[in-house]
């Protein structure tokens, strides 16, 4: 088959073994490739509960680590990856060169249970199950936008007139959507002049000028590309949680982790917004 530039696709072996170790053909051939079979399709409500117990397992017998010492993986959205969390990471490792860090930025919530972070960073109160979870603070946001763009379109006053301005929303995500729809404003998609929903991006069109748009205070103000727009605005602003599972939550360097990050997150902002 190689001589036409296709390469036969072979049954996974790990498939093979157990297929010959329970009596049963676990997949069977698809014009894509493999599919499962009526068989290990049966099996794989069981399949996934064992995984998940075995996790649970593994969960147990790694929160038992009195070590102060080790890896701690941090998730944490796209936005506070890069702009949030560096120098609070710095200083971590600074205050305990032992504990290693592994930061994971994802506009995806990551699975806790499933060991995919020891710690999320959330701009929501998570919900998962056995998750352990702390309010931090809440971010302020405010309205920005670049001295160039300013300068080439005015600069508004009021809300009335931010509306007639070139404006930057996310596409698909419909945060700002939910967010300015209590304000009052109607908007649309549409509305927004450039659209994107990496948040990292995102502020990157701010800062070059592509239109007006929000921002956690404490970054927009120490951005000196963008000017800070006194609208009267109340924005309802951006709560920060901490969240680990339950399991883990109290190993020596995750708790130490956990406080620093708790710490840092808070002393990013006016404490006494904390």
């Amino acid at each position: 088959m190689r001589q036409v530039g296709i390469a036969r696709i072979s049954e996974p072996p790990l498939g093979q073994v157990l297929g010959q170790d329970l009596g049963s053909q676990l997949f069977e051939r698809h014009t894509c490739g493999f599919r499962l079979s009526a068989s290990s399709t049966r099996l794989l409500p069981m399949a996934r509960e064992m995984h998940a117990q075995m996790n649970a397992i593994a969960l147990s017998i790694a929160g038992q680590s009195q070590q102060l010492s080790g890896t701690v993986r941090i998730t944490a959205s796209i936005f506070a990856s890069h702009y949030l969390l560096p120098p609070i990471l710095a200083h971590i490792r600074e205050q305990e060169p032992s504990i290693e860090l592994e930061l994971v930025p994802s506009d995806s919530s990551e699975n806790l249970l499933f060991r995919a972070a020891d710690i999320a960073v959330r701009m929501h109160q998570p919900s998962q199950l056995d998750i352990i979870t702390r309010h931090i603070c809440d971010l302020p946001l405010g309205v920005f936008a670049s001295h160039g763009y300013l300068a080439r379109r005015g600069t508004p006053e009021t809300a009335d007139q931010l509306l007639q301005h070139d404006l930057v929303g996310y596409d698909s995500n419909d945060l700002i959507l939910r967010t300015t729809r209590l304000l009052g404003w109607d908007l649309e998609q549409k509305d927004f002049a450039t659209r994107c929903d990496n948040q990292a991006t995102y502020w990157a069109l701010v800062c070059a000028g592509c239109g007006i748009g929000f921002s956690q205070t404490g970054i927009g103000r120490a951005d000196p590309r963008v000017q800070e727009l006194d609208l009267g605005l109340e924005i309802p602003p951006l709560p920060v949680w901490l969240a680990a599972h339950q399991a883990m939550r109290h190993t020596p360097r995750i708790s130490r982790v956990w406080a620093l990050l708790a710490t840092g997150l808070a002393d990013h902002q006016n404490p006494s917004s904390c």
